[in-house]
């Protein structure tokens, strides 16, 4: 039955590559380019952000919804979970890790400002074994000192601390590029903000400003490491002011030479991000994104193939793959958790893959010569054209199931480890 199904997509294949050569676009080409895309899949879908210290309530406007079983509960268990997503998705990628996962060697806890590189040592050892490179984030979150504000706090005390943080990230962020041979970006965000009306908004960003710069005046290899600054535009509890605002991030980024990082969840509603992408990067060699669903608010649910995520992607493809810093962010605990990884970077795949099938060149010199009636009406038709045979023989060639063949997988797993965890 396998290789019956085998031999369907293959001749699917053919008949799709066939109908998109008519039209100019190489199939075979778009395959060799999105193999070469990496994505960095975030660890924190596996754990609902919990983390490995000490027991601590999610805070800084995150929520984790929903009591699905399964949910990892040491590195151990988060380390197999990802190992069983990767199989299910074709490519090779990339894992973003987050401060709280850091691993400590016989309960020797340090807090986050004491972080150093062997405490992440066993995630190096599992990326190198993996072909992987690592990502990094510093957690201004879920811990005590974070109750108020982080970076832009009015106690110098709290300031220092979480300053301390950054710059123990930054050497973290280090030793994982150079451990890997792979570039780690390590990404700033910070839940900072009010929620009622301030009476004063320029300190806070005062504050913010001076507490990067001490950050980045750490001595690191900036060949190895690309910083990123992540804005938001409200967050539950900050409702009325975020000190991180886009304007403020995206000029510090400019400034100082950093990339500017957009989720697509971080703004108003109305607002496209990938209208975003091509503005960035006429000023900007780089910029960096994190894809994700919001519903009604940034709310983190799972990636779909949507309009949203396929404009997105042609934005990346049609500006340079090279120039865009790709990563997803969800985390929902209503659902089979690797199924949500799955789900989440196979849709990702799609969108990219999708844009890579556009006639780019045929579709803009319609655009330039005014011909917008037909640009309207090809881009309309090219919706029905056969991405999905495409699709199921990239995931063939992967080594990886097509179609919905993988799920088949996940409800082994979950038979066999997941529900045994609780």
């Amino acid at each position: 039955m396998t290789e019956v199904k085998n031999e369907r997509i293959k001749r699917a294949y053919q008949l799709a590559k066939e109908q998109y050569g008519e039209i100019g676009v190489d199939t075979d080409a778009a395959i060799k380019e999105l193999n070469e895309i990496s994505i960095s899949m975030h660890c924190w879908q596996g754990d609902d952000v919990a983390g490995f210290e000490d027991k601590t309530e999610l805070s800084g406007g995150i929520q984790a919804t929903g009591n699905y079983p399964g949910r990892a509960r040491n590195p151990e268990e988060l380390m197999a979970d990802i190992d069983k997503a990767l199989s299910l998705i074709p490519g090779i990628h990339r894992i973003n890790l987050h401060a709280n996962y850091a691993i400590f060697k016989d309960g020797a806890k340090v807090d986050r400002n004491k972080l150093e590189p062997k405490h992440f040592k066993k995630w190096v050892e599992f990326a190198k074994e993996r072909g992987l490179g690592l990502d990094f984030n510093p957690t201004f979150f879920s811990h005590p000192k974070a109750a108020d504000a982080t970076l832009s706090s009015e106690d110098e005390e709290i300031r220092k601390f979480w300053i301390e943080h950054g710059q123990a990230c930054l050497r973290i962020s280090e030793y994982f590029a150079t451990e890997l041979g792979k570039n780690c970006t390590m990404n700033i965000w910070i839940p900072d903000g009010f929620k009622d009306i301030p009476a004063d908004r320029l300190a806070p960003r005062a504050r913010l400003k001076d507490s990067l710069d001490q950050i980045l005046s750490v001595d690191y290899d900036k060949s190895k490491v690309d910083v990123a600054v992540e804005s938001k535009v409200f967050g539950i509890g900050v409702e009325s002011y975020t000190v991180g605002s886009h304007e403020f991030y995206m000029n510090y980024a400019a400034k100082n030479d950093l990339l500017c990082l957009l989720d697509n969840g971080h703004y108003h509603p109305t607002e496209s991000v990938a209208d975003k992408i091509s503005s960035m990067l006429l000023f900007s060699d780089k910029v960096a994104l994190h894809v994700t669903r919001p519903v009604r608010w940034d709310s983190d649910h799972v990636v779909l193939f949507d309009d949203e995520t396929k404009e997105i992607a042609k934005e990346i493809i049609v500006n340079g793959s090279e120039k865009v810093i790709l990563a997803l962010d969800f985390f929902d605990a209503s659902i089979n958790r690797i199924s949500a990884w799955v789900v989440g970077m196979r849709n990702m795949q799609k969108a990219l893959l999708s844009a890579l099938l556009l006639p780019k060149d045929k579709l803009a010199q319609l655009q330039n010569s005014r011909q917008l009636s037909e640009l309207m009406m090809l881009q309309e038709e090219l919706k029905l054209y056969p991405v999905g045979a495409v699709w199921n023989y990239f995931c063939e060639i992967n080594d990886v199931p097509a179609k919905e063949d993988w799920f088949e997988e996940i409800r082994e797993y979950e038979q066999e480890v997941l529900i045994k965890r609780d």
